[in-house]
């Protein structure tokens, strides 16, 4: 049970973050800053980010009882989303359009790169926040599930953290086919948790 939930979210979790999709952003944003400076906006990001996705866990089912949403309602809405996303990541629109919101970030001279839009909305967006939200409702409000996820989120923040600081040569070691492939089969998976989502809230409610 603990291991199956913890590679569900792992895997989940990883997926939809992406961090070695976002490699190439994150070189993009810190062009022109110093290696030392590059560190500071990778470690800051991944701890603002982490600290979002932590909160989702532990408030996300209790903002859905006081909205009065069950959570059958939200693994649906949250399979749906998470499904746009895959066909972005398969069509290469994902990349494209993050990069492009970067770019625009630089241009209006963001104070703290490290918060906009690293950490939000590239690490811990609407899709990241939803997939943590489902994970924290398969918990069953299991302290022991609870605390695999935070960790996992935790995982996930470092990993962010570590792909950003070795972005330049992972980048160059996948090259431009290598990353398009990644983010395809990246996409497939998303993909099919995001439908067995959708399955599993229609299950609920049919089941009442």
């Amino acid at each position: 049970m603990v291991l199956d939930f913890l590679v569900s979210a792992l895997v989940t979790l990883l997926v939809v973050v992406d961090p070695v999709g976002l490699a190439p952003t994150f070189i993009g944003i810190t062009d022109g800053l110093t290696e030392s400076q590059r560190r500071q906006v990778a470690a800051r990001a991944a701890l603002i980010a982490g600290a979002i996705l932590i909160g989702a866990a532990l408030i996300g089912d209790w903002l859905l009882t006081v909205l009065n949403i069950s959570l059958a309602a939200f693994r649906i809405a949250g399979g749906l989303l998470l499904f746009s996303i895959a066909s972005e990541m398969l069509l290469g629109v994902r990349i494209s359009r993050e990069g492009a919101a970067a770019e625009q970030a630089i241009e209006e001279h963001v104070r703290n790169i490290a918060a906009f839009p690293l950490a939000i909305p590239l690490l811990a967006g609407p899709g990241a926040i939803t997939a943590t939200v489902l994970l924290a409702g398969r918990t069953g409000h299991d302290p022991l599930l609870l605390a695999v996820l935070i960790g996992v989120v935790i995982a996930v923040a470092a990993a962010c953290a570590l792909t950003f600081l070795f972005a330049a040569p992972i980048g160059r070691l996948l090259g431009m086919t290598g990353n398009t492939v990644l983010a395809r089969l990246l996409g497939v998976l998303l993909a099919a948790l995001a439908v067995q989502y959708v399955v599993d809230g229609i299950r609920a409610v049919l089941t009442g």
